[in-house]
C-alpha cells in the first residue's frame, strides 16, 4: 500500500532506513575520522571538554649516604598538572530533496525511499567526512600554499600538495590569504589538474603572490586545530603554553636535504617521541607518493637481509607494519596528507570531542530530519557536527617534514 507523502513520512522513513547504517556509510578513506574515537557528550560537562594532563614530575627528593642519621628532608617540589580545555567547532552541510523526488521516494515504503535517496545521503556523508578529514589534518593551517600564479591558474607548492584535498573540488568556494591571514579575496574552483598540481579559478584575487595560503571559504579562524597545527605548536594550545612545558610541545624531524621517505627517517623521527615518553604503538600517516618507495625498501630488506623475520615486518595492500623501539609502527597512506610531510601519531592520545558527531539530526528537533524550504519546491536535509580534535600528550607525537616524492 502506498504511503502518504508528507514530512512525517519522510522523517520516519529516513530514521528506519539510515539510523543503524550511518557509521557504515562513512568512507573508509577517511583514516583519522574512522580511527580517532568521538567522546560522548555525557563525559563533557558544560561547553568545554576538560582533561587534566601531567606536564612535570615530582622533584622533592632527598639524597643521603648510608652514614647519615636523622637527616633533613628537602622541600617538596610538586609535579605540574594542568587542566587542558577544548570545545567543538560547528560544521553544517545543506542539501535538497525536491518534492517530486520525495513523492516518488515515499510511494512504496523503505526500499523505494532508500533507492531514491541513497546517493544523496551517501554523497552528503562523503562530503562532510572529507571536510572533517582535511580539518583533522590541517585545521587552522589552510589547504595549500601558492607557489605561483598565471592569470587564473594557481600552482601549489609541491610540499603542500595533497591530491585528496583537490579531487572533486570543482565549484568549491575558496579564499586566498597572506601567510599572516590578511584576506586577498575569494573565488570559485573551476578545474583541477592533479598531475600539474594546479587549480584554475573563475577570477583570481588581485595581488596573489607565492607563500599566500589557500583556505576553504569561510574556514579561517572557524576550524579546530588539526594534526599539523598541534604537531607544530610552540605556544598556547588547549589553554596550556608549550613554551613553558616541554611535554606539551610535539616533536619535529626533518632530513638535512629534501628526501624520499624511508624506514630510517621514520625510526629517527620516532626516537624524538621516545625521548618524551613514547612507548606504545603508532600510526605513521603518509602521502601515497611515498608508498612505493617504502614497499621497495621493505622488499629489499626481505630479500637480502638474512635477519628478516615476518614478526618484524609485515605488509599488505593498505599498510606496512614493523616494530621499533616504541612498539608496533603501522605505515598508512592517505590521499589527504601533503607530499612534504608525514605524521607519527600515537592514536591512544587522541579523541574527538564536542556536542555531537556527524548526524542528520538538527539540535532540538528530535527525529525531524527534513524541513520545508521556504522559497523552493523541496525539502532541505542538513548534515551537522560540533566537534574538535584533542591530544592529551603532544610530546609523544612527531611531524616529519622536508620530504619529496619521485
Amino acid at each position: 500500500m502506498a504511503t502518504t507523502n508528507d514530512l512525517s513520512t519522510l522523517n520516519g522513513l529516513f530514521k528506519e532506513t539510515y539510523a543503524d547504517k550511518m557509521e557504515r556509510l562513512i568512507p573508509e578513506g577517511t583514516k583519522l575520522l574512522n580511527k580517532i574515537p568521538f567522546i560522548a557528550k555525557d563525559r563533557q560537562p558544560g561547553n568545554n571538554y576538560h582533561q587534566p594532563v601531567v606536564l612535570g614530575l615530582e622533584h622533592g627528593v632527598t639524597f643521603a649516604d648510608s652514614g647519615e642519621g636523622a637527616f633533613n628532608l628537602n622541600s617538596p617540589v610538586a609535579g605540574q598538572i594542568k587542566d587542558a580545555t577544548v570545545r567543538g567547532y560547528q560544521l553544517v552541510l545543506r542539501s535538497v530533496l525536491s518534492y517530486s523526488a520525495a513523492s516518488r521516494a515515499t510511494g512504496s515504503g523503505p526500499r523505494s525511499f532508500e533507492d531514491a535517496t541513497k546517493f544523496l545521503v551517501g554523497n552528503m556523508l562523503s562530503s562532510v567526512a572529507k571536510k572533517l578529514e582535511i580539518e583533522l589534518l590541517y585545521g587552522q593551517m589552510g589547504y595549500a600554499t601558492v607557489a605561483s600564479i598565471a592569470t587564473n591558474t594557481i600552482t601549489v607548492t609541491t610540499a603542500e600538495w595533497a591530491p585528496g584535498i583537490w579531487a572533486g573540488a570543482e565549484q568549491m568556494p575558496i579564499e586566498i590569504r597572506t601567510s599572516a591571514g590578511v584576506l586577498r579575496g575569494s573565488c570559485i574552483v573551476q578545474s583541477v589538474d592533479l598531475a600539474a598540481r594546479t587549480i584554475t579559478v573563475d577570477s583570481a584575487p588581485a595581488s596573489v603572490v607565492s607563500t599566500d595560503v589557500i583556505w576553504h571559504a569561510g574556514a579561517y579562524l572557524k576550524e579546530f586545530a588539526g594534526l599539523h597545527k598541534i604537531f607544530s605548536n610552540t605556544g598556547s594550545l588547549f589553554g596550556i603554553d608549550a613554551s613553558v612545558y616541554n611535554l606539551w610541545k610535539a616533536n619535529s624531524f626533518a632530513p638535512g636535504a629534501p628526501s624520499l621517505l624511508s624506514f630510517s627517517i621514520i625510526q629517527q623521527a620516532i626516537a624524538k617521541g621516545v625521548e618524551k615518553g613514547l612507548d606504545n604503538d603508532v600510526m605513521v600517516l603518509i602521502n601515497p607518493g611515498h608508498w612505493d618507495d617504502l614497499l621497495t625498501e621493505q622488499a629489499a630488506f626481505r630479500m637480502y637481509d638474512s635477519s628478516y623475520s615476518s614478526s618484524m615486518i609485515e605488509n599488505g595492500g593498505k599498510s606496512i607494519k614493523f616494530f621499533g623501539q616504541n612498539g608496533a609502527i603501522e605505515i598508512t597512506p592517505s590521499i589527504y596528507v601533503k607530499e612534504g610531510y608525514a605524521f607519527v601519531i600515537s592514536l591512544e592520545d587522541f579523541c574527538r570531542v564536542g556536542s555531537t558527531d556527524v548526524t542528520f539530526k538538527r539540535p532540538g528537533q528530535g527525529d525531524n530530519f527534513f524541513r520545508d524550504m521556504e522559497d523552493s519546491a523541496g525539502y532541505e536535509l542538513r548534515c551537522y557536527t560540533d566537534q574538535a580534535l584533542f591530544c592529551a600528550k603532544p610530546g609523544k607525537q612527531v611531524l616529519i617534514s622536508n620530504l619529496k616524492t619521485v
